[in-house]
């Protein structure tokens, strides 16, 4: 955790620099005026990179210690949690980022909302492909 806050440290000071180096250079380029959206993209990656920072100092002294993964002797999967149970020979993920992508193809596309209409159903359908599909086929429980 101590590196992760050293790196983000380091980015967050790289960016507020950046965005003042840049918001010079814009003046002197452009006579006098700044180029708002470069200057405030900057200045957001770096506040958010202080934030990540903040939020890895509290959470490191919340803790009450040195955490599984970062200390010197221990193994990869020390503090590997329980993540969940995955279907590797599922194809309903793939289905359901279809649909999804029809439905923000056709809100996404001005005059073509109607592309929306067709996906939600593929949507749909997906959804429940992804929930029951332990109940049904070979690998019903």
């Amino acid at each position: 955790m101590k590196t992760n806050i050293v790196l983000y440290s380091i980015i967050a000071v790289y960016f507020f620099i950046i965005s003042g180096v840049y918001t010079f250079w814009c003046i002197i380029t452009y006579d006098g005026e700044v180029e708002w959206a470069g200057t405030l993209a900057m200045l957001g990656g770096s506040v958010l990179s202080a934030l990540f920072v903040t939020w890895l100092v509290l959470t490191k002294k919340n803790q009450g210690g040195v955490l599984l993964e970062d200390q010197e002797h221990s193994d990869i999967d020390d503090a590997d949690p329980e993540i969940g149970e995955f279907s590797p020979w599922s194809w309903w993920p793939l289905v359901l980022g279809f649909g999804i992508a029809i439905v923000t193809l056709g809100l996404c596309i001005g005059k073509n909302f109607w592309l929306s209409f067709y996906g939600l159903p593929v949507v749909l359908v997906s959804v429940m492909g992804l929930i029951y599909e332990y109940y049904r086929g070979n690998f019903a429980r």
